[in-house]
């Protein structure tokens, strides 16, 4: 019997000796691509993923984790005593999908249009189509205020964006917005100067301690 025959008798493999191919085979299934997008965020618990995660079943988001464990695109680490819980986290392999997540994003937001009634939301999710704009700030940490929660964007040591949920209390600048103008600002038909010339956003500089 092949090694990873039991495997595929979940996930099926495309067979095609294409590059593209190969990484629809690790990420091409349903949920995967939005679980690498919460933890992008950081390392998440299962009730913490499945809370952010609506519409998805427990089976089916237990079943793409361990998928995601065997393609080496997450790790499931113990959190030392007194929290006494397991977290997933993205290796290295997972989070080189920013690029990928932030390039469906710009491709996808034109088509985001007004939210449908069925349409859940969390503030975090416009953190990837908002990357962009955001560096064009300049500050190091930018945490953005929306009705519907709080997100911040970073930039780590290696130069590039992270972002988190929730808000950060070292942020330079502080941007109050709407949905609404995250959409315009991630399809590209409003600059975030234009947001806050509009009143559509406002931006406060942080005073950090010298």
């Amino acid at each position: 019997m092949p090694p990873r025959q039991s495997r595929q008798a979940r996930r099926r493999s495309y067979d095609q000796y294409c590059a593209t191919a190969r990484a629809l085979d690790d990420v091409g299934d349903r949920w995967t691509l939005l679980i690498v997008r919460e933890l992008l965020a950081g390392p998440r618990r299962y009730t913490d993923l499945h809370a952010d995660l609506p519409g998805v079943s427990t089976d089916m988001l237990a079943g793409r984790l361990k998928d995601m464990e065997s393609s080496a695109l997450v790790t499931r680490r113990r959190l030392p005593p007194p929290v006494s819980a397991s977290v997933y986290e993205l290796t290295d392999r997972g989070r080189a999908l920013l690029p990928v997540l932030r390039a469906l994003a710009a491709w996808g937001a034109p088509a985001l249009e007004e939210p449908r009634p069925t349409d859940a939301v969390r503030a975090h999710w416009f953190a990837v189509p908002l990357l962009t704009a955001l560096e064009g700030l300049g500050a190091k940490v930018v945490q953005v205020s929306l009705d519907e929660g709080e997100f911040h964007v970073r930039t780590g040591a290696d130069g590039q964006p992270e972002y988190g949920d929730g808000p950060a209390p070292d942020a330079d600048v502080r941007l109050r917005t709407d949905a609404a103008t995250c959409r315009a600002l991630a399809a590209g038909e409003l600059t975030l100067a234009e947001a806050v010339e509009a009143g559509r956003a406002a931006l406060e500089e942080t005073a950090r301690p010298l």
